[in-house]
């Protein structure tokens, strides 16, 4: 299978947690992590959510950076990676996804849904059909993606990971526990590619403002 090399990126709380339940977006890490993605974005050729995660929380999924943004363009490359989302449908058009940025917008969904959200988004993204995630992983990879960045939420980590198709996961640990069973998890229930019979290997921990980095690959990957 063809697919682009794959990097979930995540912050979490200690017990697991991706946000808690309050109104207000729960901030897990500082200045110093917000950075550290900033330069991992300037890396990839795409940025993927799920439409929730376009709902909850409006990210704008760019690289903030001038000078990282005129070093993509030094080496060839769009200024800003291409912008992904997973959806049924029931997106605003006018959400900061598909307005900010002169990046490539590209919404995949499956055949059922295909006609409902081109009339929705047809105008402010490329709408484009996939069954499942080899499909669109694939499709990416013939478009000329070659690093894509996963960047949530939990049902999109879960699907990810339980499929197999992460190359590398980062995962940035904040130092105090959200301890609410309705707040989002970092993943869901699921048979998960990399078990106790086939574990991620663990390839660098470090400390990055006030949360604990970790960085771990698939068995065998060379992180291309």
């Amino acid at each position: 299978m063809k697919k682009p090399h794959v990097i979930l990126s995540a912050a979490m709380s200690l017990d697991g947690y991706l946000d808690d339940t309050t109104p207000n977006r729960l901030m897990l890490s500082d200045a110093a992590d917000f950075d550290r993605v900033d330069r991992l974005r300037a890396t990839a050729d795409a940025i993927l959510v799920g439409a929730g995660t376009v709902r909850a929380d409006n990210p704008r999924l760019l690289v903030r950076s001038p000078e990282r943004v005129q070093m993509r363009q030094a080496s060839g490359k769009s200024a800003q990676p291409a912008k992904v989302v997973l959806t049924h449908g029931d997106l605003d058009p006018d959400a900061a996804f598909f307005t900010e940025g002169d990046s490539e917008k590209i919404v995949y969904t499956d055949a059922e849904s295909a006609e409902g959200v081109r009339e929705m988004l047809g105008e402010v993204s490329e709408v484009r059909e996939a069954e499942d995630l080899a499909t669109l992983l694939n499709d990416l990879e013939e478009t000329g993606v070659a690093r894509l960045l996963v960047e949530g939420g939990s049902g999109v980590h879960t699907s990810f990971l339980t499929s197999g198709f992460v190359d590398e996961l980062h995962l940035a640990v904040a130092p105090f526990f959200v301890g609410d069973s309705l707040a989002p998890r970092f993943v869901g229930d699921g048979r998960f590619a990399f078990d106790k019979d086939n574990r991620l290997e663990l390839i660098e921990t470090r400390q990055v403002g006030t949360v604990a980095l970790l960085k771990l690959q698939a068995p065998g990957d060379d992180g291309a």
